[in-house]
């Protein structure tokens, strides 16, 4: 059976697909094939229910509920760090200042039109966010991705999205940016059978990180070399990627909740209730 993945280009999405690329996980009777794509445009594809697999933003998937559940693994959560709003230095920012965001579906996005109302919102590729605020297109931007772990030395880090989650949360839970989804329309016991494979293929990069770090350097297959790309892959692709954790399902949960409660979301949504029910598989084999 064939199945096409969809997943962005960034370090953390490749690290955690390629043990399967690689060949390095059975994949049963699929013939799994992957497309690299930038996180806001696999949004709007899912919206328009483009792939059966995707990776999404986290702040888009109550958006897509009744078409996609979502996977338990290949998530990215930030903890004490995340995506950065940068400005030049020095540089007081109006209440209406003009600001560069990644993508109106991401997760960032929705925290930081929370916080700023009256900013003037311009979309644009994240790679092009750090040269808008350097010529003075925009007075601000959100950095996400690798692009945080370095930028001009004429910027400066005007908010954290870890601490404006951290106002809305009201609690001290990790920050939710992106996980994976799979289309309704599959059978369940395919969806059981392919969540499997990708949890599977997550657990073996991180047992193998250092020998898989390697090849996606000289493959030229990441933006960052060694130590950067050590260091980014322990914030997005650790051991905490491999499965959503009791304390990530309550920090969607309450991102959820709090879209719902601004007005982002139709209604207030449970993760668990939107997960595969993976009872199903015990069940059909009694």
């Amino acid at each position: 059976m064939k199945i096409e993945i969809a997943h962005s280009p960034d370090a953390d999405d490749i690290f955690m697909y390629y043990a399967i690329k690689f060949g390095w996980v059975d994949t049963k009777d699929y013939e799994l094939s992957n497309i690299a794509l930038d996180i806001e445009t696999l949004n709007v594809k899912a919206l328009q229910n483009e792939y059966p697999i995707t990776a999404i933003s986290f702040g888009l998937y109550p958006k897509i509920r009744n078409e996609y559940a979502m996977l338990r693994t290949a998530v990215s959560f930030g903890n004490g760090y995340g995506p950065k709003l940068i400005k030049k230095k020095g540089k007081r920012l109006r209440d209406n200042f003009k600001l560069a965001l990644s993508g109106e579906n991401t997760t960032n996005a929705m925290l930081v039109r929370l916080k700023y109302p009256n900013a003037r919102i311009k979309y644009m590729n994240f790679l092009d966010i750090e040269d808008a605020v350097l010529s003075g297109e925009v007075d601000a931007g959100v950095l996400i991705h690798e692009s945080i772990l370095y930028f001009d030395d004429s910027l400066e880090v005007e908010a954290e999205i870890w601490d404006i989650w951290q106002d809305f949360a009201k609690d001290e839970l990790p920050l939710p940016l992106g996980g994976m989804a799979i289309r309704r329309s599959l059978p369940l016991n395919r969806a059981i059978e392919l969540e499997d494979i990708l949890i599977e293929g997550v657990r073996v990069a991180n047992e193998k990180k250092e020998e898989l770090s390697k090849l996606l350097i000289e493959k030229n297959l990441v933006r960052i070399g060694d130590e950067l790309l050590e260091k980014y892959l322990n914030m997005y692709a650790s051991n905490e990627s491999i499965t959503l954790s009791p304390l990530q399902i309550k920090a969607l949960d309450r991102l959820f909740e709090i879209g719902f409660e601004h007005g982002v979301y139709d209604c207030p949504i449970k993760t668990e209730d939107y997960l595969i029910p993976k009872e199903y598989q015990t069940l059909r084999n009694s």
